[in-house]
């Protein structure tokens, strides 16, 4: 990750925390001059992440539709990613797999597998579609319950997830671009990067609805250990930034 990405998820964070402070308190806080922030958060408002103000800024909000809606868009999509990743997996014992729609149907393509595998997930509806196969063995992780995403989140979900160390890792993304994967979700975005350092590889099931994109946090960047597993080529510029990191990419 740049620098300035990094800065620029500071100042988002940083705003979510304290709305209304002022350029000079910024810069102090990130350690860079005024000038460098002014630029920052007119970078940030021309992309829509902001709005500025007088001597500041403050967020946008921008949330994701809750998992009830999003699990009805993009349905085919969605079912031929899964189907993809299910054939990717090889013979892998253990599976991390995060919450969101795109794992939903991961997990639906995955339930008829007829071989042992663990898994180990922080989303409730994952957990209960895969339990019903008796060759899977759920280990449902702890935390906070966020009740619209139907996952855990928090310092005990992380913490957990550093105990265990998994072949694969295999998350959603709500944006995809040059810079790597981003969530819109602050707590499952920790949950999920966590997840990606402790396994060997991680798959991340995008939709083309995802390309171009960047949301509130940067999950990973780029690099040889992450496979995107997409409907459709991504464009140009992101397909080669995303082969340029030695990163792989299977599209339907």
């Amino acid at each position: 990750m740049s620098k300035k990405t990094l800065r620029h998820d500071q100042i988002l964070s940083i705003l979510e925390v304290s709305p209304s402070i002022r350029v000079a308190e910024m810069a102090e806080e990130l350690g860079v001059s005024s000038e460098t922030v002014r630029r920052d958060l007119t970078e940030l408002d021309e992309s829509g992440r902001i709005k500025r103000t007088y001597g500041g800024a403050v967020r946008t909000r921008s949330f994701e539709p809750a998992l009830a809606e999003r699990l009805q868009l993009h349905t085919r999509a969605r079912e031929q990613i899964a189907r993809l990743a299910v054939e990717s997996i090889g013979d892998a014992g253990s599976l991390f797999i995060g919450g969101g729609a795109t794992t939903m149907h991961f997990a639906r393509a995955l339930r008829g597998i007829d071989r042992q595998l663990t898994v180990l997930t922080p989303a409730f509806s994952i957990a209960t579609e895969l339990s019903v196969n008796p060759l899977i063995q759920v280990l449902s992780l702890p935390g906070i319950v966020e009740p619209r995403e139907g996952l855990v989140y928090g310092s005990q979900t992380t913490e957990c997830i550093k105990q265990f160390r998994a072949p694969i890792a295999i998350t959603g993304a709500s944006g995809i671009d040059e810079n790597g994967v981003s969530e819109a979700l602050l707590h499952a975005g920790q949950v999920y990067a966590a997840m990606i350092e402790a396994a060997d590889e991680a798959f991340i099931l995008a939709d083309a609805s995802k390309f171009g994109n960047r949301s509130l946090q940067q999950i990973v960047d780029w690099n040889p250990r992450l496979t995107l597993i997409t409907d459709e080529r991504p464009p140009p510029n992101l397909w080669d930034a995303i082969r340029k990191a030695d990163a792989q990419i299977i599209a339907g």
